[in-house]
């Protein structure tokens, strides 16, 4: 039996909930962690009509790209919208999941899924983050080495890469005199001790600082654990805003904005171009969701085309007044974010076998239900 459980760990390991923005919430809305899930249906968000679709299907969990709530509640009456969600999702057993910003920059996230369903190649962030590390230094007795380590290793410290549980070792002594009030593991109040000790050295990301910490001072024997921690950069990483990559040859400004509209799903609203039609375009940035302050790092890197949504008209005539600026083709908020869900349940999918069948909703949730254009030839 696959539980809710089992497959929150998969998306957890794809999309780590401590890559989110502070301001996010990610993880899982509603459901037992112990309840059995058979069949996920995939979709960008979590309204009325997916709902239905996952009710009608029969799935057990909702997975969703943008979150249900991003404020505090004080109520989930179904009288309105998102109670109604939060009822029904309820009285089906149907729990709900949602992967957000910890969803955008990562490997098979929301930019690098959205650059492949445009057939880009040598793709990479376009806005790379950098991999912020710790140094951890900890001085424990050779006989607890391994349990520290060990420890440590379980809260995330050791991994860089594609390698794990790293550590460095060094044998040496250690001494200490405990005073009045102590209560040493090893030796007497008053007296000095000296013991074959082990200085341990892990790297581990930034963010966990305060999980290794806990990690370590649980599993240390001693009443005062003697370590220090410094700061380092070990360079970008493979996770980022946005990407950048090349289209397999060069094509106009015109048939690439209709090689997206192509690419992306279908929808009701338009994809709006600002540029020359005949410029001519290879290296394309993009950005699932909205992306206008990426701009600058599009020129930066290049890009002859820049690719996102919701983009403001200031943003972008500024952009434009400067001469070299890259193009920039502005489409669906919901299109652009839709292309992430194949690839999210095709990745689930692999890591559970056949204990789950997934579905993509194909169910069109942008709000814009119709686009017109102006016959007028000149402003009135």
């Amino acid at each position: 039996m696959t539980s809710l459980r089992d497959v929150v760990a998969v998306l957890d390991f794809l999309y780590d909930p401590r890559w989110a923005d502070g301001w996010d919430a990610v993880g899982t809305v509603a459901g037992d962690p112990d309840a059995e899930v058979s069949k996920i249906l995939f979709a960008v968000d979590p309204v009325q009509a997916v709902v239905e679709e996952a009710v009608e299907w029969g799935a057990d969990l909702i997975v969703t790209h943008h979150p249900l709530y991003l404020k505090g509640v004080t109520s989930v009456a179904a009288t309105t919208p998102k109670g109604r969600v939060v009822h029904d999702l309820l009285s089906h057993g149907i729990a709900l999941h949602t992967c957000h910003t910890n969803a955008d920059s990562p490997r098979l996230g929301v930019s690098e899924s959205m650059a492949f369903a445009l057939g880009l190649s040598d793709v990479r962030p376009l806005a790379a983050d950098a991999d912020d590390h710790d140094l951890w230094v900890v001085y424990v007795p050779t006989t607890h080495a391994d349990a520290v380590a060990a420890a440590m290793h379980g809260a995330g410290a050791g991994a860089l890469g594609d390698y794990d549980s790293a550590a460095f070792r060094s044998a040496g002594l250690g001494s200490f005199r405990p005073l009045d009030g102590a209560n040493p593991t090893i030796g007497s109040v008053g007296d000095v001790e000296t013991v074959e000790e082990t200085r341990l050295e892990l790297i581990a990301s930034r963010r966990l600082r305060e999980q290794v910490r806990t990690a370590m001072r649980t599993s240390h024997p001693y009443e005062e654990a003697a370590h220090h921690v410094l700061e380092s950069d070990t360079g970008p990483t493979d996770r980022g805003s946005g990407r950048i990559g090349v289209l397999p040859g060069t094509m106009t400004l015109a048939d690439f904005a209709g090689h997206v509209v192509e690419s992306l799903p279908d929808h009701h609203s338009a994809a709006r171009v600002a540029g020359d039609p005949e410029q001519q375009v290879r290296t394309v940035a993009l950005c699932g969701g909205s992306g206008d302050f990426l701009l600058g790092a599009a020129d930066a890197m290049g890009a002859d085309v820049y690719v996102t949504s919701d983009l403001r008209h200031h943003p972008v005539s500024e952009h434009r007044e400067r001469p070299g600026a890259c193009a920039v083709v502005d489409v669906p908020h919901w299109a652009a974010e839709w292309t992430w869900l194949p690839v999210a349940a095709r990745e689930v999918a692999a890591r559970l076998g056949d204990t789950v069948d997934t579905r993509v909703s194909t169910i069109v949730t942008d709000p814009w239900t119709m686009a017109l254009k102006s016959t007028t030839s000149t402003p009135t």
